[in-house]
This record gives C-alpha cells, sequence and structure tokens, in this order.
C-alpha cells in the first residue's frame, strides 16, 4: 500500500502543473477532508508516512470517478497536491519469498 501511495506521489507531482487550482489550496485536514467527501464522496484508499512526518494521503470516489491526493504535516495543516479522474486500484500481486 505504501508503495502505491508513493507512485502515486510521484505521478502528482509529476502532474502537479496542469493541475494548478489544487497547488495551493491549504487548509485544516479536518476541513480538506470533509469537503471531498461531501463534494466528491472521496475518503482515503492509501496512505503513508513521508520522511519528513507529512502523511500522505490519496482519497477516492468508491467508483473511481475523482481522487485527490493530500499531505497532512504534524501540525494538522495539509495542502492538496494534485486532482483528477479515473482512479483505478491495481490487484496486489502476489510476494514471493525472498532467497535465503
Amino acid at each position: 500500500m505504501l508503495r502505491l501511495a508513493l507512485i502515486a506521489f510521484t505521478a502528482a507531482m509529476i502532474a502537479l502543473p496542469m493541475n494548478a487550482h489544487a497547488r495551493q489550496a491549504c487548509a485544516e485536514r479536518a476541513d480538506i477532508t470533509k469537503r471531498l467527501g461531501n463534494k466528491y464522496f472521496e475518503h482515503p484508499v492509501a496512505t503513508g508516512v513521508a520522511n519528513n512526518g507529512g502523511l500522505l494521503e490519496v482519497l477516492s470516489s468508491k467508483d473511481g470517478s475523482t481522487w485527490s491526493i493530500i499531505v497532512t504535516m504534524p501540525d494538522g495543516k495539509a495542502c492538496m497536491f494534485a486532482v483528477g479522474q479515473h482512479w483505478e486500484m491495481l490487484p496486489e500481486k502476489k510476494r514471493e519469498k525472498p532467497a535465503t
């Protein structure tokens, strides 16, 4: 799940210039998640903790028609980094045990 969040974050950073309206959207996490939930029916589907202590979250509507990526810092301030459409969860691949 962390790997998925990191891939999503990397993709978001590449797509950032196309999402200028999301670039500066910062507020308290509770306010952002409430708005995304009420307006777009988005809820967290993946999370990961960044090296700087930030919590990266991917939120998506149940059908994947909309998604958002936010990062919340320890002080509770969250910023949207990317928004988009057509989120798709990939099936988890079966992991082989490492050779010993």
